[in-house]
């Protein structure tokens, strides 16, 4: 799935491409408990959805990679989401639990540094299915 602009973080999008988007759907207990007879009782609070982006191992487009990174590690609390979802698109509001990404060149003659294989990992603030 290489395509640019199939997210937005806060009404921003961004012209990188996302090589990987991928979800996961986990169902959170307010309580889950066995009984001695090994029965399992068993309160859901809800199912949340949760993205990881990965974008490509190289962008050349360093100014647009330079505010997505500046986007994704602003030090705020949550962050208005939108990506692809089952059908059409899905906004949510999602807290970032992790950026990572790695120095692939140095142009010295530029002073350019070149960063890629970044990943971001969004998790859900309330349930997306209760």
């Amino acid at each position: 799935m290489r395509s640019s602009k199939v997210f937005s973080i806060d009404g921003e999008t961004f012209d990188i491409g996302v090589v990987s988007l991928k979800r996961e759907a986990p169902v959170l207990d307010k309580f889950a408990e066995r009984t001695e007879d090994g029965d399992l009782n068993r309160e859901i609070i809800g199912v949340y959805f949760n993205y990881t982006m990965t974008f490509p191992e190289m962008n050349i487009n360093t100014n647009e990679y330079a505010r997505l990174y500046d986007k994704v590690t602003e030090p705020v609390e949550f962050h208005t989401v939108t990506v692809p979802g089952t059908i059409g698109s899905f906004t949510y509001q999602a807290y970032i639990t992790g950026v990572t990404d790695e120095l692939l060149r140095i142009d010295l003659d530029k002073d350019i540094n070149y960063w890629g294989n970044l990943q971001i990992k969004f998790i859900a603030k309330t349930p997306s299915r209760s």
